[in-house]
């Protein structure tokens, strides 16, 4: 049985987010806790958003770290409980939005957070006791704003996911001003991870038609724009198309993810330095040609569709259309100014042990279209040395 949602409100338009009061009213949020980060701070946007919000008690939690922790969701909650917040807005990147899911949970729900976590079976202990929450994404990357999950630190190390209907944001309000001050390695990285989820969800097996034609078009829209955003941030055109692009690979990847995520949520919690986006790049092309040999992948021609779709010319043959796009994605990547592998990252082959063992225990993995052994994770990831 295929279980289709499509999901949430969305609202994207230059200036949405004046529009921001009237959210909260309609969320009945009176009391807000902003969770957002020392950039968005710093870049002048939290600013924006108090602005828009001139007769709320608006409380602040700017302390995001760039990989989201179980300790900053403790600090955030400790302010919503200080200032008897009644809701939530998430302000910036995928980094802000998760930390604010965790707060969603962990404000309301007693208990170590990692128990509400996905691998711990802790999905169904998530309920519609969340705290509500707005999104506003300042980045157009991982799609967190329409998104049902979170990736968090938790406090063992672990890199883990959470995910619920209820952690589904009430409105995400998709504002491409907020994106045109982006820095370009940031915007390419970003730009990577939506196409990432894009094609990876495109590639995953479960039946969702609606999934699949989102996905394809996000990573259509995606391909043909992030060097333009890149080069240019004050491209508008290029913004609004790189912002839908983010947005669509989360609405499609309800039907899950795959090798590039189990790798990079993976290593991504053995070293939290590491962008996730900038690592899901990286990954990509070995995981596409280890996915051309899955029975899923070729019978519906998935990485022939994937290299019309992003300009490739039409092919024939799955092994060839594979060799295109991993070719065509290490191209990008130079192009952007991205780093040519995970060496460059500074990422050391005597993590790969942990590395593999926490992407096979990852809730990615089994939705990969060819699972992948600890031999097939260690192959990829010395392909994207």
């Amino acid at each position: 049985m295929a279980e289709i949602l499509y999901i949430t409100t969305i609202k994207i338009d230059f200036g949405i987010l004046t529009t921001l009061a009237a959210e909260c009213d309609k969320a009945h949020i009176r009391r807000p806790l902003i969770v957002t980060d020392a950039g968005v701070k710093d870049a002048g946007i939290l600013q924006q958003a108090l602005d828009a919000l001139p007769s709320l008690a608006v409380a602040v939690f700017d302390q995001t770290p760039s990989n989201p922790t179980e300790a900053a969701v403790r600090a955030a909650v400790a302010l919503y409980a200080t200032h008897r917040c009644d809701g939530l807005i998430a302000l910036g990147g995928g980094s802000s939005i998760d930390c604010a899911k965790g707060v969603a949970i962990a404000a309301t729900h007693p208990g170590a957070l990692r128990t509400y976590a996905t691998i711990e079976g802790g999905s169904p202990k998530i309920t519609s006791a969340v705290a509500p929450l707005i999104a506003v994404p300042t980045t157009a990357g991982t799609g967190s704003e329409v998104a049902r999950g979170a990736i968090l630190i938790v406090d063992d190390g672990r890199k883990l996911g959470f995910h619920s209907w209820h952690l589904v944001p009430k409105v995400a309000l998709l504002d491409p001003l907020l994106t045109l001050g982006l820095p370009p390695l940031l915007t390419a990285a970003t730009g990577m991870d939506a196409i990432a989820h894009c094609m990876e969800t495109f590639m995953a097996p479960p039946f969702n038609p609606p999934a699949d034609g989102i996905a394809l078009d996000g990573l259509a829209r995606g391909w043909a724009h992030i060097e333009r955003a890149t080069r240019n941030g004050q491209d508008r055109e290029a913004r609004m198309n790189m912002m839908s692009a983010s947005a669509q690979g989360a609405l499609a990847f309800q039907k899950g993810l795959g090798c590039v995520h189990s790798l990079s949520h993976s290593l991504g919690g053995v070293d939290p330095r590491l962008h996730h986006g900038t690592l899901n790049a990286m990954f990509l092309p070995a995981v596409i040609r280890f996915n051309a040999q899955a029975e899923s992948v070729q019978r519906e021609r998935r990485l022939q569709r994937m290299a019309y779709a992003m300009g490739l010319g039409a092919i024939e043959d799955a092994t060839q259309a594979a060799e295109a796009l991993a070719l065509a994605i290490v191209d990008m990547n130079a192009r952007l100014g991205l780093p040519a592998g995970l060496a460059a990252l500074g990422v050391q082959p005597h993590c790969f042990d942990k590395v593999i063992d926490g992407a096979l225990a990852d809730h990615c993995h089994k939705t990969n279209p060819r699972i992948a052994s600890a031999e097939d994770y260690r192959a990829m990831l010395k392909a994207a040395m």
